[in-house]
């Protein structure tokens, strides 16, 4: 029997998108196919399953979030104008029309009342991301206080992120982040 020839990673693009609008349990097998292009034998025999596709979407996805910050803090004069930066990526993200929120929290909500593996996975990398932001303000701060500020950022990126579209939310959101991050240098800021 041969193989099927297709590209893996833009397979799990496609996934993501899919998974990332209609969460795990309301993506059917069918949309799946539809929107991979696939035949489900062929989506079983190089992911497992549905389950299978879904945790190596998630993990791009967090890999590609953990890659962007890293990008934006690594180029950034300071941590603080980084983190300033990222905030307002986020906001520009979350203000866009089609925008909708971030998968790992989304995934996480998603699964809470059941748990397993997929939930564990999303919680996972969401303490990845915060032990990222921990070790970046390790390099202005002790470490006591990097981790306080690191939970501190996760309330607030997520929050940016789960806030989503509305008319006018932008500048809302940026005062709101100046009063509950007052510690960040916005003078400083773009």
């Amino acid at each position: 029997m041969a193989r099927a020839q297709f590209d893996r990673n833009d397979i799990i693009d496609k996934s993501v998108e899919l998974f990332w609008q209609h969460g795990f349990s309301a993506s059917s097998m069918q949309q799946v196919v539809q929107a991979t292009g696939l035949k489900p034998g062929s989506i079983y025999l190089a992911f497992g399953n549905k389950e299978g596709l879904f945790r190596e979407a998630l993990e791009s996805y967090a890999q590609q979030s953990i890659a962007c910050i890293r990008n934006i803090l690594d180029t950034a004069p300071s941590v603080g104008e980084g983190l300033c930066a990222l905030l307002e990526a986020y906001i520009q993200q979350s203000t866009r029309a089609n925008y909708c929120s971030c998968f790992l929290v989304k995934t996480r909500l998603e699964l809470a009342a059941e748990g397993g593996e997929l939930h564990e996975l999303a919680s996972a990398k969401l303490e990845e991301i915060e032990a990222l932001l921990q070790s970046y303000l390790e390099k202005e701060y002790d470490k006591i206080v990097s981790r306080q500020r690191a939970v501190s950022l996760m309330f607030h990126f997520f929050g940016v992120r789960v806030y989503g579209y509305q008319q006018g939310s932008a500048d809302r959101m940026r005062q709101g982040l100046r009063e509950g991050l007052p510690w960040l240098p916005w003078s400083l800021a773009a």
